[in-house]
């Protein structure tokens, strides 16, 4: 992370970014009874889980993926997860009976392979067996810093992506809204409060139905992609790849804003929207397909005053998008005077975690290498993310490609991507020499990206961000670690939708940050203030 660039130059230098998503995990298909590794004529049987998009169409439609497995010699039985993997993964492990392969981001945890020692294989030894794997590590050091564990061995392998932006969050406000009632961009959390009175009052879709208008909408989470977390920004506070489980950086100390009082700040101003009647009443039961389909609207009529998203087009629609503005973050009030920062997203978004893992009981190793190597290989994996040479992308005979748009029209280029291939949920390397022209989704992304420059380039990421890919626990640090946060999440989801719904934080406060630490966030901050120093001690 010393040797990381600054975040102002890296989105100036950037010229093609691409729709990173929410992916979902959970109900399976094909489940197998086959034996793991079986010889079938002249191909391998192997079987596999894929996490991925619910939009994802099956994976026996991929050409690119029939021409890997044909190239590895391999024929898998895949299983489809849509939904509630993290459910199914606990059962599964305890029992041992494991396919294969699994696929997806962070599919298998590094939690996981504490857990479950002996249950997946340690290709560490094989990497001889995966040119490609061997490639990306060469060229990306980082890759091979976060596929490796503090005893050496290597269970998942990573991916690169190459082309993602500082952040994967923007906020957009309806701009054709605000023209509309005569009205300014928001730059103060007062001023938006204002803003989105109006939005509700006065039919600021303009199609005579005052009550049709959503103020503000999120998925429904606390922090993450597209959550209010990053309006902590406007008190200062620099998250981390989303800060999901509320941790952050600040002076040299490791935090969590779920106990820290602008967290308490933001609540009660979003418990002041809610009582207005200014946020969708149903943020905490929607799911994202629906959290999508209310900002698409009715044809030309907008429904979302407010809200926050990869890119217009992908949030919105193609049809509304052109009504959509960017903005900057807002200060939290007209009198404050400290500095305003968003999310940092760099790492999470072009780097993953344990995107492929191996059984520890595959019965033909060599095959299942054979085909991880054929992943990695650079042609594939524009393909693993893009989708195919020829529907999805134009092989232009001179060694570079370009992604092409939809077969759809009416479909955007993002949701077309997560339709047409495992997207950013699969395993694969980009190299940065690979030439490849992206899509106008990607080229949409640098623009709507310029509102956040002046806050982005503030941070430092040697010294604002937590470097949470490239530390690695101990088993013990691990183990704990992961039971405090499932029980600290558990108590923080569950009072945020209440505070934000019926009120109570400032009563309720102190007695809370109690329950927390008992619930073992202090333990947890201990523990990552340790490896932090360490971390920064080396490097």
């Amino acid at each position: 992370m010393k040797k990381r660039v600054n975040v102002f130059i890296s989105l100036v230098a950037i010229t093609a970014m691409l729709l990173t998503g929410c992916s979902g995990a959970g109900g399976d298909q094909n489940e197998s009874a086959e034996t793991p590794g079986e010889q079938t004529g002249s191909k391998v049987k192997l079987t596999a889980i894929i996490t991925k998009h619910p939009l994802t169409k099956p994976l026996a439609e991929m050409e690119w993926l029939q021409k890997v497995e044909e190239t590895a010699g391999v024929d898998i039985e895949w299983q489809e997860i849509t939904a509630d993997w993290g459910q199914k993964k606990g059962t599964m492990l305890a029992s041992g009976d494991i396919p294969d392969l699994f696929i997806g981001p962070n599919v298998i945890t590094d939690a996981d392979f504490a857990q479950f020692q002996g249950l997946f294989q340690d290709l560490s030894g094989m990497l001889d067996q995966a040119p490609n794997v061997q490639n990306m590590f060469n060229e990306k050091p980082d890759t091979k810093v976060i596929a490796t564990q503090s005893d050496g061995k290597i269970y998942g392998l990573p991916k690169y992506q190459r082309f993602w932006p500082a952040s994967a969050s923007r906020q957009f406000i309806n701009q054709q809204w605000l023209d509309h009632l005569g009205l300014s961009m928001p730059t103060t959390w007062d001023e938006l409060y204002e803003v989105l009175v109006a939005f509700k009052e006065k039919d600021a879709n303009g199609n005579g139905d005052p009550n049709d208008e959503i103020p503000m909408d999120w998925p429904g989470g606390i922090g993450g992609y597209f959550n209010p977390a990053v309006l902590l920004g406007s008190m200062g506070i620099t998250l981390t790849d989303g800060s999901g489980q509320g941790y952050f950086v600040e002076d040299g100390q490791v935090k969590n804003f779920l106990t820290d009082d602008r967290y308490k700040t933001m609540v009660m101003f979003l418990n002041k929207l809610y009582k207005a009647g200014l946020i969708n009443p149903e943020v905490f039961t929607h799911d994202y397909t629906k959290y999508q389909s209310i900002a698409r609207g009715e044809g030309d009529t907008a429904k979302v005053g407010f809200t926050w998203g990869w890119v217009a087009s992908d949030r919105f629609g193609e049809q509304l998008a052109p009504q959509y503005a960017s903005m900057p973050p807002m200060k939290v009030s007209a009198n404050y005077a400290g500095k305003l920062s968003w999310s940092y997203d760099h790492y999470s978004l072009n780097y993953g975690t344990n995107h492929i893992v191996m059984s520890a009981k595959t019965k033909n190793k060599e095959a299942a290498m054979k085909f991880i190597n054929e992943l990695y290989a650079p042609e594939v994996g524009m393909q693993v993310l893009f989708g195919s040479i020829g529907p999805n992308i134009k092989d232009n005979g001179d060694g570079t490609y370009a992604v092409l748009p939809p077969a759809d029209t009416k479909m955007d280029p993002g949701t077309w991507k997560w339709t047409s291939t495992m997207a950013d949920n699969g395993a694969f390397y980009i190299p940065d020499s690979l030439k490849l022209t992206l899509g106008t989704d990607m080229q949409e992304v640098l623009g709507q990206s310029e509102p956040l420059e002046a806050a982005l380039e503030d941070v430092d990421p040697d010294k604002d961000v937590f470097p949470g890919m490239f530390i690695k626990y101990s088993t013990m640090d691990n183990n704990a670690m992961s039971l405090n946060n499932t029980n600290v999440m558990n108590l923080a989801e569950s009072s945020f939708a209440k505070w934000v719904t019926k009120g109570g934080v400032e009563a309720e406060w102190d007695a809370y940050i109690k329950e927390s630490e008992k619930a073992g966030l202090k333990q947890n901050l201990e523990i990552m203030q340790k490896y932090y120093d360490d971390y920064m001690n080396q490097n």
